[in-house]
């Protein structure tokens, strides 16, 4: 069985020759990256219909847009993120320079998944480009339209001494991590996660992993219950629901809860229609492997909204559950499709334990006109981010970092 020790090896040739050191190098390869997203627009458009179903918008501003912004920033900023950053020196050193030099790690691997098979390829393409690295990209092989564009378009755009895109599927990974990389770029799930970081570890490979979990959403008595609910579901089912950000379960008293569900029916119906199968806005699951996973999940709690769902088109209606139970699935794992289950709390003080009794989210929203109730959600729980009276859109200040702890 063939390695891919050959690529490796003409990617760290390059590097070791200092090919993707200089800044117009690595300006050019952004602006080549930049005119990859124009000039095939259309085509991967396309391929993200095919394989999620999602519409020119969505793609366009969950995608497309989102790794134009990354490269303008890139290239804006790069001069200054190249810079030697100086630093003070003590008595003994009085005389002397003391500085801090960024230096690029040398070939870097990065494994995306399928939910956002462009921008979470690129983005992390962007970053290790302006940092002067060379790269091998594993698209996933799930999202396959979109995956033969990218390995197709980036070799017609891309220096390929420098950089490379591999497909295939857990086969082809696991040889991939069997070989060294100087750092590693992962954006998936838990289980995944801890392979990934096994193979890095056998290396002692720096790694960044970008995974998912439950992202609690609290809803407090005070809210604006209409505002609330059409932000929440509009960052719970975009995507069908598939986005490590999304909320992922609602907390609510007792008190709210049925003005909440009555909220949410409306919101659901002004976004997609009577009947949302036929909305052009609404993505489809993935896979079949995906939908039978996702499609099990309606069997906890009580369907109040939506629930109907149809194998041959993958698709799932956007779904509201009542009456959860902490040991349902639905509550066991990150739900990763169009289902939001409500769970009822006393108050601030319950949401907060229910939350803090869980591992750490990527994410976590509150929804308060007391700010008050806001900081106290704030300080008293720990997330990747946090979103306050609102949902997904701290993920478009790009001056925030991005990341979570633990799973």
């Amino acid at each position: 069985m063939a390695s891919y020790s050959d690529i490796l090896d003409r990617l760290r040739r390059s590097f070791s020759e200092g090919k993707t050191r200089p800044a117009q190098y690595r300006v050019a390869q952004l602006e080549a990256l930049g005119r990859f997203l124009d000039e095939n627009k259309t085509e991967l458009v396309q391929c993200l219909k095919k394989d999620l179903n999602k519409s020119p918008f969505e793609g366009e501003i969950t995608e497309l847009s989102m790794v134009k912004s990354e490269i303008n920033l890139a290239i804006n900023s790069l001069s200054s993120w190249m810079k030697d950053e100086p630093v003070s020196t003590n008595m003994a050193m009085y005389l002397d320079t003391a500085f801090i030099r960024k230096e690029p790690f040398g070939v870097v691997l990065i494994i995306s998944p399928w939910n956002y098979p462009v921008q979470l390829t690129l983005i992390p393409l962007v970053g290790a480009i302006a940092a002067g690295n060379c790269v091998i990209m594993k698209p996933s092989e799930i999202s396959q339209n979109t995956e033969k564009v990218l390995s197709e378009g980036l070799a017609r755009y891309l220096d390929q001494d420098c950089f490379a895109v591999v497909c295939g599927g857990v086969e082809e990974s696991t040889r991939l991590l069997a070989e060294k990389f100087d750092y590693i770029l992962f954006t998936g799930n838990p289980t995944v996660g801890k392979i990934v970081m096994t193979a890095a570890a056998k290396h002692l490979t720096p790694l960044t992993l970008e995974l998912g979990g439950k992202n609690p959403c609290y809803v407090y008595d005070d809210s604006d219950i209409k505002n609330a609910a059409r932000r929440i579901a509009w960052s719970r089912f975009l995507n069908a629901g598939q986005t490590c950000l999304a909320p992922d379960y609602v907390l609510c008293s007792d008190k709210i809860k049925e003005k909440l569900v009555a909220a949410l029916r409306t919101t659901i119906q002004d976004f997609y229609g009577e009947d949302p199968k036929q909305s052009p806005d609404l993505g489809r699951i993935v896979s079949d492997r995906h939908f039978q996973r996702v499609a099990s999940l309606l069997k906890g709690g009580k369907i109040v909204v939506g629930g109907q769902t149809d194998e041959s088109e993958r698709y799932i209606a956007p779904t509201i559950l009542i009456d959860v139970a902490e040991s349902d699935p639905v509550m066991q794992e990150e739900i990763f499709g169009p289902i939001l289950p409500i769970v009822t709390v006393s108050g601030l003080d319950e949401a907060i334990q229910f939350i803090n009794k869980r591992e750490k989210p990527l994410a976590a929203y509150a929804f308060s006109t007391n700010s008050q109730i806001i900081n106290q959600f704030l300080d008293r729980t720990s997330s990747g981010s946090f979103c306050a009276n609102d949902g997904i859109m701290q993920t478009t200040i790009m001056s925030l970092p991005f990341g979570g702890v633990g799973e």
